[in-house]
């Protein structure tokens, strides 16, 4: 009986110590993932990120024009999702 208590204070060591490290990593994450300094680089340099935009798409609909069908088309499909549940909720 004192094997097994032993084996549960054990594993929930183990599970705040990985709580611990969750929120760790979280916060190393949040440094790398929409903070101000890509709304600042964007702000100063909007002209050039739309311009590598805009030869991306060139690139692609030279290469893989079924590509930018199929985004075309999840993109519709999407638009008219997105339509058919404001007119619903209008609805109701």
């Amino acid at each position: 009986m004192s094997i097994e208590i032993n084996d549960i204070n054990e594993l929930k060591i183990e599970i705040e110590n990985l709580k611990l490290k969750n929120k760790e990593l979280e916060e190393k994450l949040k440094s790398y993932t929409n903070n101000n300094r890509h709304k600042k680089y964007y702000e100063k340099n909007s002209n050039i990120v739309k311009e590598r935009a805009k030869n991306y798409m060139d690139k692609i609909k030279e290469t893989n024009p079924e590509k930018l069908k199929e985004w075309r088309h999840n993109a519709y499909l999407k638009q008219k999702e997105k339509i058919k549940k404001q007119n619903n909720e209008v609805t109701n």
